[in-house]
């Protein structure tokens, strides 16, 4: 059940030529689209905890599409098959411990031998999911000088290769996905294991976005709606001054202000999903990349209401990590997670309307009457 997670549509022709043809016995791989992708997302997440499927899911569906966009076919006929069962694990390495969402800053450096047969690797990678238990790593490195243009993708081998060190970082929630800590020493990497072509690496990263901002979004949504269905229960239940918690106003308006949020953060995702399938990849990346992005900061700050709603109206039990509130208590804690990864919230929130801003005057300038010609 790996397979879902990769962006829609689903690379047909290798699943087949790997003997996948169907997801589940169901639905026809060629027929996958990006309905089909929140169906599975939201449900992946319906624990309320993202642990559990981030340890499973992120490195493979954002370090294997890499890889399948940009990377030539030696590259694909080594590695793929066994990416794509599942044979052997790969995450995405990009965040570096100075470097976050400001990509272009990337200091981890690939410098070609004399020879021109290998990248020697030297670096940090921070806060990296699945790191630990990953073979490889679809990671940016700076192949020349700075800014955008010097970064690169370089698949690198990272479980037991010579001089690559990781260790797992404690991180307040998502417990269970395997965040890492990766150093590299005069790591020796074959240049056959560039993905596509050197210089091209930003660009290569931000195809990425869309998918994963996306999938986040649906996903905190699915939080945020667990988090509160856990207290409307419990405010049923819970008696306090003679009647339930649902009795008293001042609950339902705290419910009801919180419900308002999550119903209608996920019919907006919604509008995103439906336009997934009706956009190609060039069409979305430019039309809805920067309001993806402001779906991913919202759902981070729904998220954030409905978990805190949650706890309060749980009183001590909310503040508990076990019994009747440790759900609660548990989804409250990832919310830091849900607002930093994947960009942070407020480089999403800016890069939207640096993305609206640029679409308008695309667009306006395309009204505009040639000069000189007739005013009629």
């Amino acid at each position: 059940m790996l397979i879902p997670s990769l962006p829609a549509p689903l690379p047909v022709d290798w699943l087949k030529k790997l003997g996948i043809h169907n997801i589940l016995d169901t639905v026809k791989v060629e027929e996958w689209d990006y309905i089909h992708t929140a169906i599975y997302t939201d449900e992946m997440f319906r624990s309320g905890l993202t642990g559990p499927a981030a340890s499973l899911t992120t490195g493979f569906s954002y370090a294997i599409p890499p890889i399948l966009k940009f990377g030539n076919q030696q590259l694909q006929e080594r590695f793929l098959p066994d990416f794509l069962l599942g044979k052997k694990r790969i995450c995405i390495a990009i965040t570096e411990p100075t470097t976050g969402s400001d990509v272009a800053g990337i200091q981890t450096t690939a410098t070609t031998t004399p020879d021109g047969k290998y990248y020697i690797v030297n670096g940090t990678k921070k806060w990296i999911t699945n790191g630990i238990w990953s073979s490889y790593a679809t990671m940016a490195v700076r192949t020349s000088g700075p800014g955008p243009t010097g970064l690169s993708l370089l698949l690198v081998p990272l479980l037991h290769y010579p001089g690559v060190s990781m260790r797992k970082i404690k991180v307040a929630g998502h417990l269970t996905s395997g965040t890492t800590f990766i150093e590299l020493d005069e790591v020796k990497v074959p240049v056959e294991n560039l993905i596509g072509e050197e210089g091209q690496g930003m660009k290569y990263i931000m195809t990425n976005f869309n998918h994963e901002r996306l999938t986040i979004a649906i996903s905190v949504t699915r939080q945020a709606r667990v988090a509160l269905s856990a207290a409307f229960e419990y405010c049923l239940q819970r008696e306090a001054f003679g009647k339930t918690l649902m009795e008293q106003p001042v609950v339902r308006h705290r419910l009801a202000k919180a419900g308002a949020m999550v119903e209608s953060q996920w019919a907006w995702i919604e509008q995103f999903v439906y336009q997934m399938t009706r956009l190609g990849k060039v069409e979305a990346d430019v039309e809805i990349g920067g309001l993806t992005a402001l779906a991913k900061a919202q759902a981070g700050i729904v998220l954030d209401e409905c978990a805190r709603c949650a706890v309060l109206l749980f009183g001590g039990n909310g503040f508990t990590t076990t019994g009747r509130g440790e759900i609660a208590e548990r989804i409250y804690r990832e919310v830091p997670g849900a607002r930093i990864p994947g960009g942070s919230e407020d480089v999403m929130l800016d890069l939207a309307v640096r993305q609206l801003v640029k679409n308008y005057q695309s667009k306006t300038k395309l009204l505009e009457r040639p000069k000189g010609s007739s005013k009629l």
